[in-house]
């Protein structure tokens, strides 16, 4: 039997291990702590510690952002075709290793900016930003499509799909829990080598990691066959069509304007912590220590749970479930003005959190697997390449937003200034009443248009498998 028969039986079909899995889950640490760690840190860097005028910085994240919006469809569409070397070293493999080290270095250089006055001259300082940070956001951005672009493929079934998904939270959540908590213990207001330093370090764990991801990301020949199930025939299948084809599958539309949402949302949480401990609280960033540790324990213990939940009530009503609680952990940052406030509330944002990212990747991996379907061959990368599109969007508000309200408010950029009532209450709007509207959105969409339950995936399973794909 051929391996093209071989892979048309479902009884055949490989099984990934746990081994495989846990490889696989590092990979996601470069990108989860990349995100966050820019949309973080690069606002504050560059708007108080390098001095660079708040509507300069705004101006070079939200053009950087249009570029990673341009370019990540065209770059999944283009690395998503099979190459001379597609079927001896693997079609997802090679594009994440050559670009996870790239995006590396350029990321460490995003904090290594001319050792010039962004006072007397900012044009420098805000071509710096700029380039290199879309040279980071290229490399990042072929690293990720192909990266999650890989996991339906690498992992078929439902229950391998949520035990990968689920394992991408236990050792390399803990890694990545031990990372974020890191630059607290670091950085200091008014130090711009402590943010470098803090880059470094987190850079020289990553490499470790993209080194433990290799056998994780390898292919097999039968994988290397579902990638070129489509391919081999004569009928070529264009950018446009295949775009067109995506979008008419209201399930994947309905996940990218979902996604898109929330990311907004993390990212202004993120992006709005320094300046909710600096500004609100009186507080050196140090003493967001303990409602971090708190957060991400919570968020790991409760993985488990999700996993049995989503087992029992489906995916759907599990996403539904975690953008209803992240919608009432975003509520107390209204009003909340000591740190045991935000410890006693970290505990509510960590089990809602837990939900929504351990939920992500079986959903997307559903609707991907539906336009798999209609288009007749693999096309994750572009798929990724599509979503990322919008999703990454979510930087560009964050500019636009917090920017807008800084502006609005009268922010005062000095490091040790008081701000006034009217900035205290911009930094309120843009931690907590932006973020729990647009979650509460994004569940509401959920909730009265997404409908791959149970009995459509089954049936889409079994058409994937009598087409090989």
């Amino acid at each position: 039997m051929s391996i093209e028969d071989d892979i048309t039986n479902p009884k055949n079909w490989e099984i990934a291990s746990t081994k495989k899995m846990m490889s696989y889950s590092f990979g996601f640490i470069l990108t989860l702590y990349l995100l966050l760690a820019y949309s973080s840190f690069i606002f504050y860097f560059y708007e108080v510690e390098v001095g660079l005028k708040v509507e300069l910085v705004s101006a070079a994240i939200i053009i950087f952002t249009i570029w990673t919006l341009a370019t990540g469809p065209i770059l999944g569409y283009l690395t998503n075709r099979p190459f001379k070397w597609s079927k001896r070293w693997g079609f997802r493999a090679p594009w994440i290793i050559f670009a996870g080290i790239p995006a590396l270095i350029f990321y460490l250089l995003v904090f290594l900016p001319p050792n010039i006055d962004a006072k007397t001259n900012p044009w420098a300082v805000f071509w710096y930003l700029l380039i290199i940070s879309c040279i980071y956001g290229t490399f990042f951005t072929i690293y990720r499509q192909n990266l999650q672009g890989g996991f339906p493929n690498q992992f078929r079934e439902e229950y391998e799909r949520r035990r990968a998904s689920a394992l991408a939270f236990i050792f390399p959540g803990i890694i990545l829990f031990f990372m974020s908590i890191l630059p607290l213990f670091i950085i200091k207001y008014g130090d711009k080598s402590s943010f470098f330093l803090t880059a470094l370090i987190s850079v020289l764990i990553l490499a470790v990691c993209l080194i433990i991801l290799i056998p994780g990301i390898s292919e097999s020949e039968e994988l290397k066959m579902r990638y070129l199930q489509g391919f081999e025939s004569d009928e070529k299948l264009h950018f446009g069509e295949m775009i067109k084809i995506t979008f008419k599958q209201k399930n994947f539309t309905i996940t990218i304007v979902t996604f898109t949402l929330t990311n907004i949302s993390t990212a202004l949480v993120s992006a709005s912590s320094i300046y909710f401990f600096k500004d609100i609280l009186g507080l050196p960033l140090s003493f967001s220590v303990i409602p971090s540790i708190i957060y991400f324990i919570t968020l790991i213990i409760f993985v488990p749970f999700w996993v049995s939940f989503s087992r029992k009530h489906g995916n759907k009503k599990t996403y539904i479930v975690g953008l209803l609680l992240l919608t009432a952990a975003h509520v107390p940052y209204l009003w909340i003005t000591t740190l045991w406030e935000v410890i006693l509330f970290s505990i509510l944002r960590g089990i809602a959190t837990s939900c929504t990212t351990f939920i992500i990747l079986p959903i997307a991996s559903d609707c991907y697997d539906e336009v798999t379907f209609a288009c007749g061959r693999h096309q994750e990368a572009t798929l990724h390449g599509i979503r990322n599109f919008f999703v990454r969007s979510s930087l560009l508000f964050t500019a636009l937003i917090i920017g807008g309200i800084h502006i609005a408010t009268g922010y005062n950029q000095d490091p040790n200034a008081i701000q006034t009532p009217l900035a205290i209450w911009g930094i309120r709007i843009h931690r907590a009443l932006i973020p729990m509207m647009l979650c509460f959105i994004a569940c509401a969409i959920v909730f009265l248009f997404y409908d791959l339950d149970s009995e459509k995936k089954t049936i889409l399973k079994a058409k994937l498998r009598e087409r090989g794909l």
